[in-house]
C-alpha cells in the first residue's frame, strides 16, 4: 500500500497489464515497491546493488531477472556494465535500471506516451519482458558494430612497421572482453525464461524467445570472431615491434663491430709510450707529412671492409 504523501513510481496500465519503471533505484522507491508487491526482501536489496549475477530466480508467482547490460563511454572508448534488475508477474513488469540504461528508458516512454504501443501492454506482461530483451539485443549489435568498425580502422595502424597499435589493439580487446563476459550469460538465461515465464502468459511465446536466443548466438559468434581478430593483431603488432627493433639492433651492433678497429687503433695511439709513426719516434714520412694518418685510416678501414664482405657474404647484411 501507498502511503499518504508518498510518490509513486512512474508507472504505465493498459487493460490489467502494469509496467513499472524505476530509474536510478533510491532506498526509498524500493522501500516503495516492497509495498505495493510481496517481492522477497533479499531481490529488493539486489535491486540496489550492483554485483549481482545473470540469473533467473523463480518464486511462486513471479520471476526475479538480474542481467547485465553494456555502456559505451565515447571519452574513454571502452565499455561498462550496468545491472538491470526485472520483476515478472502475471499482471505486471517492474525494471530497475540505472539512467545510463537509456533505451530502456526511452522504450518505457514510448509505451507510455504513444497509444499505438498499447498492444504491447495490452497481451501480457511477458510480451513486455520480450520487447525489453529485443530491443536488449538491438542495442548490443550496436555496440558490436561499433566494435567491428574500430578494428577495420585499426587494421592498416597494425600492419604498419613504422606505427605502434599495441595500445588501440589492447582496448578493442577489452572491449570484446567485457562484451563477452555480459553476452555469456545472457545465452543460458533466455534459455530459463523460454520455460519459467510461459506461466505468466496465456499464449506461447516460446518463438519469440528462441528468436531472440538465435540473435544473441549471432552476437556471441560476432564475438568469438572479434576475439579471434584482435588476437591475431596483438600477435601480428607484436611479432612487427619485434622485427623493427631486431633490425634496429642489428644496425647497431653492426655499426659497433665496424667502429672497433678505429677503437683499437686510436686507444693505442693514444697511449703514452713509444710507437712506430708516433711522437716519440718521429712520423713517417715516405708518403708525405701525413704518411702516418693515411697509415693509420688504412689500419682502420681494412678491417672494416673485410668484415664488411665477410657479413655480407653470411647474409648478414
Amino acid at each position: 500500500m501507498q502511503e499518504k504523501g508518498e510518490k509513486p513510481l512512474a508507472s504505465k496500465r493498459y487493460d490489467g497489464t502494469t509496467w513499472i519503471d524505476i530509474v536510478d533505484p533510491t532506498k526509498k522507491d524500493i522501500e516503495v515497491l516492497g509495498r505495493q508487491y510481496p517481492f522477497h526482501p533479499l531481490n529488493l536489496e539486489d535491486c540496489l546493488s550492483k554485483r549481482q549475477q545473470t540469473r533467473v530466480e523463480e518464486h511462486e508467482n513471479y520471476l526475479f531477472i538480474t542481467l547485465h547490460f553494456p555502456i559505451y563511454v565515447n571519452q574513454e572508448k571502452f565499455l561498462v556494465s550496468r545491472q538491470v534488475s526485472i520483476f515478472l508477474g502475471k499482471d505486471y513488469l517492474v525494471t530497475v535500471h540505472p539512467s545510463e540504461v537509456k533505451f530502456l528508458s526511452g522504450m518505457f516512454r514510448e509505451i507510455r506516451e504513444d497509444e499505438s504501443h498499447h498492444d504491447i501492454l495490452k497481451r501480457s506482461s511477458v510480451d513486455i519482458l520480450y520487447h525489453v530483451l529485443d530491443r536488449l539485443v538491438d542495442e548490443l549489435f550496436v555496440l558490436l558494430n561499433k566494435i567491428s568498425i574500430d578494428i577495420d580502422e585499426i587494421e592498416d595502424k597494425v600492419f604498419d612497421e613504422k606505427v605502434s597499435a599495441v595500445v588501440d589493439v589492447s582496448r578493442i580487446r577489452r572491449q570484446v572482453a567485457d562484451m563477452r563476459r555480459i553476452v555469456s550469460p545472457l545465452r543460458g538465461l533466455i534459455v530459463d525464461l523460454n520455460t519459467k515465464a510461459q506461466k505468466f502468459s496465456a499464449g506461447d511465446f516460446s518463438r519469440y524467445f528462441n528468436d531472440v536466443h538465435d540473435h544473441i548466438e549471432k552476437a556471441w559468434e560476432t564475438l568469438v570472431e572479434a576475439k579471434e581478430t584482435t588476437e591475431i593483431y596483438m600477435d601480428t603488432d607484436y611479432i612487427l615491434s619485434t622485427e623493427v627493433t631486431n633490425k634496429i639492433l642489428a644496425l647497431l651492433t653492426i655499426v659497433f663491430t665496424f667502429s672497433i678497429p678505429a677503437t683499437v687503433a686510436g686507444t693505442i695511439y693514444g697511449m703514452n709510450i713509444p710507437l712506430p709513426g708516433g711522437i716519440q719516434t718521429g712520423p713517417w714520412t715516405f708518403l708525405g707529412p701525413y704518411t702516418t694518418f693515411i697509415v693509420l685510416l688504412l689500419i682502420m678501414i681494412t678491417p672494416v671492409i673485410s668484415m664488411a664482405w665477410y657479413f655480407r657474404r653470411l647474409g648478414w647484411i
